[in-house]
């Protein structure tokens, strides 16, 4: 059985990066992807780690592998996927509270990102423009379409990621 969950893991892992560097080329056919305004649509998936520890290595991995893709600076490359790896980090260290675990993406990519817009690619607006158009991509990529991907998943869970590995919490009814 141990052998399986690994196996699950790995590819729970490269499937979560794959789907990321996809949907960061899709965001980049728009001008999306990057830049002083972006919305990358792969964003959303950062809200997976609430569901499997594999989502923290694969969104790192997908970041990673979307910014060499995409010909990101190597600041970026390095930082910015950092920047994913710390809010998959906190989204998995928050995922018993369901309505705050899409903030830690959201809040390292707007504190690291504009850092990089700023000293990698010199682009002018300054740090507080960056910013508020960083963080206003990641509310609507995470916050909105990673919510709405939450409530999808979240009643199928367990056919998309397998048994979970944690003892569920007991409900009111199962008390009485």
């Amino acid at each position: 059985m141990k052998e399986h969950q690994k196996t699950l893991y790995l590819v729970q892992g490269a499937l979560i990066a794959a789907l990321y560097v996809v949907l960061t080329l899709v965001a980049a056919g728009f001008d999306l992807a990057s830049g002083a305004i972006q919305v990358r649509i792969s964003e959303a998936l950062c809200i997976l780690p609430f569901f499997t520890p594999a989502a923290v290595p694969g969104l790192f991995v997908g970041c990673l592998a979307a910014n060499l893709v995409t010909g990101s600076a190597l600041p970026d490359i390095i930082f910015g996927s950092l920047a994913t790896l710390l809010g998959a980090l906190g989204t998995r260290a928050l995922r018993k509270h369901s309505f705050l675990c899409s903030l830690p993406p959201v809040l390292s990519n707007m504190i690291i990102v504009p850092l990089l817009l700023t000293y990698a690619y010199h682009i002018p607006g300054g740090i507080p423009y960056f910013m508020l158009t960083v963080g206003a991509g990641e509310v609507l990529s995470i916050c909105v379409f990673g919510e709405i991907l939450l409530r999808v998943l979240k009643p199928i869970r367990g056919r998309v990621f397998g048994p979970s590995q944690e003892p569920s919490p007991a409900k009111k009814s199962d008390a009485v």
